[in-house]
């Protein structure tokens, strides 16, 4: 009786009350279950020390144990931040700082984010630097033209948002490769010979307009290993991370200058201290390898998994913008955040999209997640076909071990966070393919 007096109560409350509140509840609530799903995961790396049976023959403990010991620290960074971010949105929403904030600056800036593992203080102020200057260059007039056809588009303006945004995020997609990206690492073509050979071949065979292949020197910021495709029509291009590539990894080369030899091949004539630092050491794929990668990236483009999630996003974004629409002149969603005797366009931009959308934006990140699972698990197939199961099985592997990846996952939280199968689940999808 007392608990459905409560309700009673609260939904007796004035509309914009019942929107802050709801706002509130629901932004704790995804906050504790995160957590819950952090813990859960963090209990699996506490708990498994020892290298799972079917990737003994494959790993080493020290790289086991020196990932676990990775992801426990992320995780405890995590719940920290996580904690702080939650409390200070909170008290930021109850003492009315969105208003303040408003009324003290006029506007809101874009903020440059950071990755990990940057060599120097120097290189990390200097690439923010550069991430800021360049955010704000695109952000503001961006921003401000959206803004001006929000105001003069009537009733149909947001039909011309969509198409305005639509059209932006094809030029920077467009751009961005060319222009953007190389203002933060070095791109250079792939050398002539056999890898860029293989490259050619494999793309012709399925009729994959290649016109360029690059290496970018991804290993000034991230030890981490990747390579991706881009470009419209008939004019596509190939980028491969230095730390994908053996023959190109900064710390292959620390570990030959520090042996004073390069070890072979084969392993024949190489002493076992040198053997011992390739095993453990030793980054990057081998062309086949390298090869069985890029046959699953280019089974994404072969699959239409590229415009399917072009067409996924920009059903989104029109749906966004159509119910901004509708819910713009609802006086109360401004009055729930203290804006009592102005609706800025820009502050209702914020209070939809970010606090009303919430939920649907839960929903919605959890169903591409899964989707984005089950485009790998196609990928993975379409490197099959191409009879590159066994070197995208040893391919799996190594980057996993090169990320500093955990192969051992909760299934919850995996199921909710990781837009990639975990490695085990992957690997045992190659595994009977391989075997054939």
């Amino acid at each position: 009786m007392g608990m459905w007096a409560l309700l009673d109560a609260m939904w007796e409350m004035p509309a914009e009350k019942r929107i802050f509140g709801a706002v509130l509840l629901f932004s704790w609530t995804v906050y504790l279950w995160e957590t819950f799903l952090a813990q859960r995961q963090r209990r699996v790396y506490k708990t498994t020390t020892h290298v799972p049976l079917e990737l003994g023959q494959i790993m080493d403990s020290e790289t086991f144990e020196k990932s676990r010991l990775y992801q426990l620290d992320k995780s405890t960074f995590s719940f920290w931040s996580g904690l702080y971010s939650e409390v200070e949105g909170t008290l930021i929403l109850l003492f009315g700082g969105i208003p303040y904030l408003w009324r003290l600056s006029g506007r809101f800036c874009g903020y440059a984010g950071f990755g990990p593992e940057y060599e120097t203080l120097g290189f990390f102020m200097k690439d923010a630097i550069k991430k800021f200057v360049v955010t704000q260059c695109i952000l503001l007039p961006v921003s401000s033209l959206l803004l001006y056809i929000i105001k003069i588009g009537g009733d149909y303006f947001f039909i011309y948002a969509w198409l305005f945004t639509l059209v932006v995020s094809l030029v920077l997609v467009t751009i961005y490769a060319d222009y953007i990206a190389p203002l933060f690492d070095k791109f250079t073509p792939l050398p002539e010979g056999k890898l860029k050979q293989e490259i050619e071949v494999m793309a012709k065979s399925i009729d994959f307009p290649l016109t360029k292949v690059y290496v970018v020197e991804g290993s000034k910021r991230s030890s981490h290993s990747n390579a991706y495709f881009y470009g419209f029509f008939k004019n596509k291009r190939i980028v491969l991370f230095d730390t994908l590539l053996e023959e190109y990894s900064v710390l292959n080369r620390d570990i030959q200058e520090e042996s004073g030899m390069e070890p072979r091949n084969d392993g024949e004539g190489d002493s076992e201290e040198i053997k011992a630092k390739v095993k453990n050491k030793k980054q990057g794929c081998k062309n086949e390898e390298v090869l069985a990668v890029l046959g699953h990236e280019l089974g994404h483009w072969k699959l239409g998994h590229t415009v399917k999630n072009i067409v996924i996003s920009q059903m989104n974004s029109f749906l966004c913008f159509f119910l901004f629409a509708v819910l713009i002149g609802r006086k109360e969603l401004f009055v729930a955040f203290g804006f009592n005797d102005s609706q800025p366009t820009l502050i209702g931009l914020l209070i939809i999209f970010q606090f009303i959308f919430s939920p649907y934006n839960e929903v919605l990140s959890f169903c591409l997640t899964v989707l984005s699972r089950r485009f790998e698990f196609q990928a993975d197939a379409f490197a099959k076909k191409l009879g590159k199961a066994k070197d995208l099985y040893s391919a799996l592997i190594k980057l996993n071990k090169d990320n500093l990846g955990f192969p051992v996952s909760d299934w919850l939280f995996s199921m909710w966070h990781y837009s990639h199968p975990p490695l085990l689940e992957r690997l045992q999808a190659l595994k009977n393919s391989k075997q054939d």
